[in-house]
């Protein structure tokens, strides 16, 4: 996805947060100091990571406050700036200050790791005849033999009837390429959808707990997340790789944790980006809005998934002409199914 449709969504998105956003209570003033404290504690009381990250938050505060103090009532960018350094301490991508002229963006996160996607040679090299169903993309490789799908998003719905409609026009192939690289996430329930497809029953992928108290370890009970056969009729069993990235996040994340309890299921590619937290949002005094972890998950094991999926074989882009994600993919549903 391009910057500038990264900015859009963004942009969009800030108008939707307005209308669910909380508002924090004993709320300061609307001064730098008033906002910067209303944020610090905001996140001291309801933000999910703080132990796991072994972040002292205290000491962030101690070390920001005194400047603050400095920073002009009129100084609108220089206190955004600086409320956006301190979040990105978090090294969250679901952590975000959105004000009226921007929006801060952690990149820590991903900064680091092999981008291991290039949508113009994938279009170019296999998606030169494709369908489009539920926003995901699909057509076939490999001269017919191997089904190919590029879901780029969870925000679009998935739907029985799309998933039928790909599954039919996958039938004689040897199995399923499903490729989340660079899928920033979406509706949750679209994740379990598309998943429900590659399970023979259904089965526990996960577990949530939310906030339940102010104290960094003030936490409800976990409850078990369960991936439903009934979700999604249409079934594939066949030899299925799921293709994750660094930028693959949130909503998507979620999706390559839960296919690994899948059936004939591998994970390839590299690391997902984690966002295992589900993200609310409070209002500051002066009308910006801070997006922030409230929920934390696990995968079946109760391992957090924040910090991404460690894929079932790295396999990290190369070559400049040819997707050598989608070439090992490929490569190995030919052989599984050659050796059955």
């Amino acid at each position: 996805m391009s910057f500038r449709m990264k900015r859009v969504i963004a942009i969009l998105f800030t108008a939707l947060l307005i209308g669910c956003t909380h508002r924090f209570d004993g709320v300061e003033d609307n001064t730098p100091v008033g906002n910067f404290e209303t944020l610090w504690r905001t996140l001291d009381e309801k933000y999910c990571y703080f132990d796991e990250k072994e972040i002292n938050w205290q000491l962030v505060h101690d070390t920001i406050a005194p400047r603050v103090k400095y920073i002009a009532a009129d100084d609108y960018l220089g206190l955004f700036d600086c409320l956006a350094g301190m979040i990105n301490l978090l090294n969250d991508g679901h952590v975000n200050l959105y004000s009226p002229f921007d929006i801060s963006e952690c990149k820590s996160w991903y900064e680091g790791y092999p981008d291991n996607f290039d949508w113009e040679m994938v279009k170019d090299n296999y998606l030169e005849s494709y369908r489009l169903a539920g926003g995901m993309y699909y057509t076939t490789i490999a001269d017919g033999e191997i089904g190919y799908v590029y879901c780029p998003s969870f925000e679009a719905g998935v739907s029985p009837n799309s998933m039928a409609y790909i599954l039919r026009s996958f039938s004689n192939c040897k199995g399923m390429v499903v490729d989340v690289r660079n899928n920033g996430g979406g509706d949750l329930s679209n994740a379990e959808r598309l998943a429900a497809t590659f399970f023979s029953e259904t089965r526990t992928v996960g577990s949530w707990q939310h906030k339940s108290g102010k104290a960094h370890d003030d936490f409800s009970a976990l409850k078990e997340r369960k991936i439903s056969k009934s979700d999604m009729p249409s079934s594939w069993l066949r030899p299925t790789i799921v293709l994750c990235n660094r930028h693959t996040y949130s909503a998507a994340n979620y999706f390559v944790s839960a296919m690994r309890y899948a059936d004939n299921c591998l994970i390839l590619g590299g690391r997902s980006g984690g966002g295992g937290g589900m993200p609310m949002s409070y209002e500051l005094p002066n009308g910006w809005i801070v997006r922030f972890s409230s929920v934390r998950m696990f995968d079946k094991e109760g391992v957090s998934i924040e910090n991404g999926i460690k894929p079932h074989l790295v396999v990290n882009q190369k070559s400049e002409d040819k997707d050598d994600i989608i070439e090992k993919a490929v490569e190995i549903i030919k052989r599984v199914y050659e050796e059955n």
